[in-house]
């Protein structure tokens, strides 16, 4: 097979073709049964060739179309259906359309309605307007494709944006003189939820609920579960459900939903009283909450006789606990992505013990609420020396009266 060369000039050999227009590889293709047409020769007399590649049909093409062509030149000759073809199968290339004698303007305007970057006439075509076009064509195929990649980002941006604020809950404490706060971070790299999820909610007589819970597994349809079983749990305890009702309720939602029978959930309920100062417990499978009363050092709350995980055992039962929590206090509930990040350069894991050391430090210098919660999560992260892969959910409920 016959091949031309094309210069280019003003380039420099071994420039990285992401970044300019240099070492690239032309594919024509064209349709010249008597081989009387071939790609004109550039005038200019430096520059850095352009591989050319001929093509003489669309099956011939699609075996030359290889990750390394960057512009193509399409002979309109083909037919109206080429195009579309070429389009379809090459969407990252640039594309020149050729004219012939056949084509008049509205043929040029329709082949760059469709898609080309430039149409050139055949009759017309000499190595300097080629050369100018190839570098023109493929420049513009790179800004279209910048383009489409920040317009891209930016839905995905918003869509994330609407997304959360649809799935992460808003807490109803309307009423209640409990301060409130969250951190939220998902371990799947660039996902807007992981099978972590919460919820807090004051029903009508002044009691707050709580709830934090972790799905097995990291993937969507964990996730999907997770903001399933929170929608759940709100609407039971606003029906007046808790403690072991509301929990085997979940569990019979959570067999309905869950894509598969391996698929089971942690979860920690605390509903607390009026009065603020006790609160009843209930755990399925879960780390135990965390508590700091006044000035005093971080402590778990009781966890023994606490039930299975859900979705794990048909017919398990959920004891609900009584607990004391006093007049000025801090409840910490987690999952245990908090506590499972490595320490060092070992498989040590920080651990609830490590997690009450770390509290203790961060309440004594001073931090609490949104800043105690950015603090602790940042504290894993770096004593885990990079981002952790586990979902981590942290939130903090505090009565200063």
């Amino acid at each position: 097979m016959e091949s031309g060369q094309v210069v280019l000039p003003h380039q420099t050999r071994g420039q990285d073709s992401t970044s300019s227009v240099t070492g690239l590889n032309l594919l024509v293709i064209e349709d010249d049964p008597a081989g009387t047409f071939s790609v004109p020769e550039p005038l200019d007399a430096a520059g850095t060739r352009v591989r050319v590649r001929t093509a003489r049909n669309l099956t011939e093409a699609e075996r030359l179309l290889t990750d390394d062509v960057h512009c193509i030149l399409l002979d309109l000759s083909l037919g109206p259906a080429a195009l579309d073809h070429i389009l379809r199968i090459a969407p990252r290339h640039a594309v020149l359309a050729l004219a012939g004698d056949g084509h008049g303007p509205e043929d040029a305007a329709e082949a760059v309605r469709t898609g080309a970057q430039d149409c050139l006439s055949r009759d017309e075509l000499d190595g300097r307007l080629l050369s100018r076009a190839i570098r023109y064509a493929v420049e513009r195929k790179r800004a279209d494709i910048a383009q489409y990649k920040l317009a891209e980002s930016r839905l995905h941006a918003q869509e994330n944006a609407r997304l959360e604020r649809g799935l992460l809950p808003t807490p109803l404490l309307d009423g209640s003189d409990l301060r409130f706060s969250s951190r939220y971070r998902p371990g799947r790299s660039r996902a807007l939820l992981g099978g972590d999820f919460y919820d807090v909610v004051r029903t009508p007589d002044g009691t707050v609920h709580a709830m934090i819970g972790d799905v097995c597994g990291h993937g969507p349809d964990e996730a999907a579960l997770g903001v399933e079983l929170r929608i759940a749990w709100r609407a039971l305890t606003f029906a007046g459900l808790s403690g072991d009702d509301l929990l085997s309720t979940l569990q019979q939602v959570l067999e309905h939903e869950r894509e598969s029978e391996e698929l089971f959930a942690t979860l920690c309920t605390v509903d607390i009283a009026p009065d603020g100062r006790r609160a009843g417990l209930c755990l399925a499978g879960h780390p135990a909450p965390l508590i700091t009363r006044g000035d005093g050092p971080a402590q778990l709350l009781p966890y023994e006789n606490g039930g299975p995980a859900l979705g794990l055992l048909p017919r398990a039962r959920w004891p609900r606990r009584q607990v004391e929590l006093g007049g000025v206090w801090s409840l910490l509930m987690y999952t245990d992505g908090l506590i499972e990040g490595r320490i060092g350069q070992g498989n040590q894991r920080l651990g609830q013990e490590g997690m009450l050391e770390m509290i203790d430090r961060q309440t004594a210098a001073g931090l609490g609420g949104e800043s105690l919660l950015e603090a602790a999560v940042a504290e894993v992260r770096d004593l885990n020396g990079g981002e952790l892969t586990d979902d981590v959910a942290v939130l903090l409920l505090e009565r200063r009266r």
